[in-house]
């Protein structure tokens, strides 16, 4: 075994002081982790997310995984012949397109994840929202566009009626990480696509989470979208809304702004957006308060003086 230098036991030794405070705050707490399917499109960048999980899991931190599978989804439907529709940022989902999603959320994305949690020694385990009845929806009738025209049929895309937190408190109770794909079906059987944005947020409020973080390809939220170095440190719902109506906020951050407003109204305390390009982003974000992403609460006049200036 090398020996550290005495530089490097410093920089062990002040890391672990950093970390410890928060290691005691959130001991026993529940977070509630999305990324979507381009964060699993490597084994490097699958084992790089599960061997943060593992030390939060490691720490005492009870963690819920959320993926989706869009990249993928998409992939497998053009090899397929199958066309892929998007509208604001959500995929309409007909009878192929049904399909490809099943094979890719519940068989490749889903196993792949956990093979690697098996690999780290994660004791995880992978259900959808079909099973146990996790997760009850119904088909999302056509929606109205806005500015009036055609509705919008999104086809086999679910809307969530409600979560059932037990089928999941019992996992976690059990020292369990679920891995959860966003599929669930409505009472008679028929499958249904749901946004994982949306399911996460469900979960998180379902089962009272400490935090929710979605972790994407940007380093956060931006003031201006084509240029990261514009991260908003912190914003709250009135924020949110200010982004959203100067067009700030547009395409696949819609659903994602939707779901981290209903998470709060919900009674999630904290939303997190990360980026997973960058190295332990999701420890960085728990275990220091600079943080790496933008911070998303109710209200920012209830962040504490830290919180602020950070």
């Amino acid at each position: 075994m090398s020996r550290l230098t005495s530089n490097e036991r410093a920089i062990v030794v002040t890391a672990l002081k950093h970390a410890a405070p928060y290691i005691r705050m959130y001991k026993r707490k529940t977070f509630v982790l999305k990324a979507g399917g381009e964060a699993f499109e490597s084994a490097e960048a699958t084992r790089a997310i599960v061997e943060q999980i593992a030390i939060l899991h490691g720490v005492g931190i009870r963690v819920v995984l959320v993926h989706g599978g869009g990249p993928q989804s998409t992939a497998l439907a053009k090899a397929l012949g199958i066309e892929s529709a998007f509208v604001d940022g959500r995929r309409v989902t007909d009878a192929g397109s049904l399909d490809v999603a099943t094979m890719v959320l519940n068989g490749k994305i889903n196993t792949t994840i956990l093979a690697a949690c098996r690999q780290l020694g994660l004791p995880a385990v992978g259900i959808s929202g079909v099973d146990a009845g996790l997760i009850r929806a119904h088909k999302r009738p056509p929606v109205a566009r806005d500015g009036g025209g055609d509705a919008i049929d999104y086809g086999y895309v679910g809307d969530i009626d409600s979560v059932d937190a037990s089928v999941l408190t019992k996992q976690l109770d059990n020292d369990l990480v679920p891995v959860i794909s966003p599929l669930s079906a409505d009472e008679s059987g028929t499958l249904l696509n749901i946004n994982a944005d949306t399911i996460a947020a469900a979960i998180a409020a379902a089962i009272g989470a400490e935090k929710l973080i979605i972790a994407t390809g940007a380093p956060g939220i931006l003031e201006s979208r084509d240029d990261p170095r514009s991260l908003i440190s912190y914003v709250d719902i009135a924020g949110l809304k200010r982004l959203k109506d100067e067009g700030r906020i547009a395409d696949g951050m819609l659903p994602k702004a939707a779901a981290i407003e209903r998470a709060l109204r919900d009674g999630v305390p904290r939303v997190h957006v990360i980026s997973y390009e960058l190295p332990d982003s999701l420890l960085l974000e728990v275990f220091t308060n600079e943080g790496t992403g933008t911070l998303v609460v109710n209200d920012v006049n209830h962040l504490s003086p830290a919180e602020q200036t950070s």
